[in-house]
């Protein structure tokens, strides 16, 4: 491994636990920094509140909103990323016009569920598009998937979608990478499926794609050992 020290991103609502194989993996070759977004309701400033709290040089990662965060990061301070990894994410901004109203509907409707019936009943819901069908019946995943979204507010939530709702176009930003890439997806992701990871790949210069089969949106838990296997490949490029 050539990165000292390693920044790790979550995505909507998560924490340490949707991270949990990779420190496990990782936490004794190099020095992992946790993001936590708090109720930041904007991806830069999410993105300067890492920068403000990381070391000076870093690899990063960064899960599904995640991924865009990390995207404004490079925005920011380009020079401090040694390498950069981006799992199950997307870099356009909302479109316009009906596909716009569609995601503004659904994300809204799974606030107004949290407001009702709390987070855990919305994690419930939500979560039926976002792991591989197969993995729908493995209670052990879905009930860590539900806790750890249980685990943040209502408030947090309506935040961060309003977060992704705002969200910036970054597919400009993707040329001018200069450092070592790393797009991963699951080949049935919904949310951000594999036509977006080869259109961002075609764009950035250093950039390696791995698509995992039989899995969905939730890769580092889904399928936790091939994405270590392939984040430790990423970590062992040439900066």
């Amino acid at each position: 491994m050539s990165a000292s020290a390693l920044v790790l991103v979550p995505g909507l609502m998560c924490d340490a636990a949707v991270w949990r194989d990779q420190i496990n993996c990782f936490g004794t070759k190099t020095d992992i920094h946790l993001a936590d977004h708090a109720e930041l309701n904007s991806l830069t400033a999410m993105a300067q509140k890492i920068l403000d709290e990381a070391p000076v040089k870093f690899a990063l990662a960064g899960h599904s909103m995640g991924g865009r965060v990390v995207l404004e990061i490079i925005r920011l301070a380009p020079e401090r990323v040694t390498h950069l990894a981006l799992l199950n994410t997307g870099c356009h901004a909302l479109p316009d016009g009906e596909v716009a109203e569609k995601e503004r509907t659904l994300r809204l409707g799974f606030l107004r569920l949290a407001q009702a019936q709390g987070v855990a009943a919305m994690a419930r819901s939500w979560v039926r598009n976002m792991v591989h069908p197969s993995r729908l019946a493995d209670a052990e995943l879905i009930d860590s998937i539900v806790s750890m979204f249980a685990r943040k507010s209502v408030s947090t939530y309506e935040a961060q979608i309003q977060a992704l709702l705002n969200r910036p176009e970054q597919f400009p930003l993707l040329p001018v990478i200069r450092c070592p890439v790393l797009v991963l997806s699951g080949q049935e992701d919904l949310n951000s499926p594999p036509a977006v990871n080869q259109e961002m790949v075609e764009a950035i210069p250093e950039a390696e794609l791995s698509s995992l089969a039989e899995c969905g949106h939730m890769s580092l838990l889904e399928r936790p050992e091939l994405v270590n296997q392939h984040l430790e490949r990423w970590l062992a490029r040439s900066v």
